[in-house]
């Protein structure tokens, strides 16, 4: 629950800045793609710090080297929150971290259904809501910087 609630809360914060007239905060999807840093900063230092054991659980016995693989999906996801907000960066950043929600959905579903964690939030119907939500924001970015791409594609090609 709390990647949710760090989503949203930043999402809100960057929004709530330039309706008070912080004019130089851009408009969406910025407070997406900082919501999205925020939220994976936090899910990737808990890959090492805090919950790494509960992480490890989580991964399903057909996947060898769980520590790895933790070890791993939390490094990709510090990377992405620094590279979604790059605006170089941000396209593939939205992308990789879009598949790997998806590719990791499937821990989310075992660890539901082994009862890995029994509060409320990781229960399978919360988790796939959350992960909706997630994978709703990194597409928002996604969808804008590939519209963006074209765009500028389409404007080098008008001048050649």
């Amino acid at each position: 629950m709390a990647p949710f609630i760090i989503l949203v809360l930043v999402i809100l914060a960057v929004v709530a800045l330039r309706a008070v007239g912080i004019t130089r905060i851009p408009a969406w999807p910025f407070a997406v793609q900082c919501g999205v840093a925020a939220m994976f900063v936090a899910t990737g230092v808990s890959h090492f710090v805090g919950m790494r054991d509960e992480l490890i659980a989580m991964v399903p016995p057909a996947i060898p080297a769980p520590g790895v693989v933790v070890t791993v999906t939390g490094a990709l996801e510090l990377a992405g929150a620094v590279g979604i907000l790059w605006r170089r960066t941000a396209l593939w950043a939205a992308g990789g971290l879009t598949l790997m929600l998806i590719g990791m959905y499937p821990a989310n579903v075992y660890a539901a259904n082994q009862g890995i964690s029994p509060s409320f939030g990781d229960a399978l119907v919360p988790r796939t809501l959350m992960q909706i939500v997630f994978l709703a924001a990194t597409v928002t970015v996604l969808v804008h910087y590939a519209r963006a791409r074209r765009a500028l594609g389409a404007r080098d090609s008008v001048g050649d």
